[in-house]
């Protein structure tokens, strides 16, 4: 099986002692391609970096919400630099999080907003995230013409993801699908995923499969752990793993336009 992971935090510190090794764990576990996260300029210049040192590993360039606080004058064109790399393939991780209100409301939609704007004019996906925000989230991608977008770890209910396939996006699960305490709604609610709209991910280092055995040192998540999320996704459908990882790589690769 050939899977891609279209989002995993590498430039994280969990993975600088270890990157290679980590990459070659992902290799043989199937997994070709990795989309690194971006979150904020500076992360995003490490992905970027990342990712034009290795072979099937791709990059975004966002500000998380958590982050938007730090944003000035310099951010847009900063991130319009890196989108225009070739390895760039979104912008993003973006959006609204009133979870933990790391920034204020108004920073965070005002550069939510911005992002969007940045996506719409250089045609680029966007990689969006929402937690504890959702009606204003949708409020403000409605009216607006987005390019392909995807509503990276999905953990809402049934009218969050009716909402979210009405405004066209895709719908990225991860880990959080094994979680019996959380995730468990998950398992009927992909079934309801037009199956050209489902992506998988594993937000590494962060979401690690709670029924992953044995669990990983420190549970820090990595990519070759996609697999396992895989095959929890495949049971919810009824459908082959080897089947899901033909769509799920079909749909990734399409909507990243990975060479």
């Amino acid at each position: 099986m050939q899977l891609v992971d279209i989002g995993a935090n590498l430039a994280h510190p969990a993975f600088h002692s270890d990157l290679d090794a980590v990459l070659e764990n992902a290799r043989r576990a199937g997994v070709r391609e990795i989309v690194v996260t971006g979150t904020t300029v500076a992360e995003s210049v490490s992905a970027l970096a990342l990712a034009n040192a290795r072979a099937r590993v791709y990059c975004t360039a966002g500000v998380h919400p958590h982050h938007a606080r730090g944003c000035d004058a310099s951010t847009i064109p900063a991130l319009r630099v890196l989108a225009a790399q070739p390895r760039v393939v979104a912008i993003g991780e973006c959006g609204l999080d009133f979870n933990r209100n790391y920034s204020p409301h108004p920073d965070q939609e005002s550069w939510f907003a911005a992002q969007l704007e940045l996506a719409c004019e250089l045609k680029k996906p966007l990689f969006l995230h929402c937690r504890d925000a959702f009606a204003r989230f949708t409020e403000i991608l409605k009216g607006r013409s987005l390019p392909n977008a995807v509503a990276h770890c999905f953990t809402g209910g049934r009218e969050e993801l009716r909402a979210c396939l009405d405004l066209g996006l895709h719908i990225g699960i991860t880990g959080w699908i094994c979680d019996e305490r959380r995730g468990a709604h998950l398992r009927e609610l992909v079934r309801e995923i037009p199956a050209d709209r489902l992506l998988l991910e594993t937000d590494a280092p962060y979401l690690t499969p709670r029924d992953l055995r044995p669990q990983p040192k420190a549970r820090r998540n990595e990519p070759a752990f996609l697999p396992h999320v895989l095959r929890a996704v495949a049971r919810a459908l009824g459908k082959p793993p080897e089947r899901l990882a033909e769509e799920t790589t079909r749909n990734a690769r399409g909507f990243f336009a990975l060479s």
